[in-house]
């Protein structure tokens, strides 16, 4: 009786506790709100600018690509319906798409040679997977001070927020608050969630936001865009975003226009049910 007693009084303050440490472990790991941002692909209509997302596969190639990986993507990918260098001439292949062929090209793909048996390296393809920076995980750490840069293939999927997320990682990098120690390799991002409360001073409000291993990596005019845009960080990093969020859902734009004609479909079917039934059944008294 008495242990059933102490059994049901640990449960009671368990309880009365738990809503308070809950309280403090979500003020210690709170980050804002990603900014708000329009996009051109948004709603149930909307659709990718290409030139946006040609843009950002260039940020992507020239900054993102030396250290994160896109694992899921093809570089046939990028020619296919819906993709940022969709060509109607090469719809039945994309791997014939010139643009593409020259695109893959550039790159440097690690391989074996199928006689000897060695390890070389090989002028990309477009039935090549997107090259990984690093060849294993040991060395991607190695290589970033034991971070381990995550794959972006499905990056503005995975993230609450979406591109919006992206975009405001990329752009919100800031000054600490004051009394604030940010360790060796760290720096701090309001958008980032993170627990930074042993690295505040004593008595301070927690502030939103977390530490983040990435250095800031863009920066004004880092990428020259052949369309003319101008190559501010938060054009760069809103093309950016809107890539990735092209590559997270490749299909999306097939996918509204599939479920669009299916709506008009079904209205018509509606209709038309309706009328007939009304016909049917009009001398039958229900």
């Amino acid at each position: 009786m008495l242990r059933k007693g102490f059994a049901l009084a640990a449960l009671g303050l368990a309880l009365l506790a738990g809503p308070l440490f809950a309280g403090q472990a979500l003020a210690a790991t709170t980050e804002a709100e990603p900014k708000d941002v329009h996009w051109s692909f948004e709603g149930p209509l909307g659709k990718f600018d290409k030139a946006q997302v040609q843009r950002g596969y260039k940020v992507y190639r020239e900054v993102c690509s030396s250290c994160h990986s896109m694992n899921l993507m093809y570089y046939r990918n990028l020619a296919q319906k819906g993709g940022p260098f969709f060509d109607p001439k090469y719809a039945e292949n994309p791997n014939d798409s010139p643009v593409v062929k020259s695109l893959a090209h550039d790159i440097q793909i690690k391989d074996i040679d199928s006689d000897t048996g060695d390890a070389i390296s090989r002028p990309g393809m477009p039935s090549d997977r997107f090259a990984n920076p690093f060849p294993n995980e040991p060395a991607a750490r190695a290589s970033n001070g034991g971070a381990l840069p995550p794959d972006l293939s499905v990056m503005a999927k995975a993230r609450e927020g979406g591109p919006a997320y992206v975009y405001s990682i990329l752009t919100g990098y800031t000054a600490p608050p004051k009394g604030m120690t940010v360790p060796a390799g760290k720096y701090y991002n309001p958008y980032m969630p993170g627990d930074m409360s042993s690295f505040m001073a004593k008595g301070m409000k927690v502030p939103e936001g977390g530490f983040i291993s990435m250095p800031p990596p863009l920066v004004d005019g880092k990428v020259t865009f052949d369309d003319g845009t101008k190559s501010t960080l938060q054009n760069q990093a809103r093309d950016v975003a809107a890539f990735l969020a092209w590559a997270a859902d490749p299909k999306a734009e097939e996918r509204k226009t599939f479920g669009f004609g299916a709506m008009i479909y079904l209205l018509i079917f509606s209709v038309l049910l309706y009328f007939s039934y009304k016909r049917i059944w009009k001398n039958v008294a229900h």
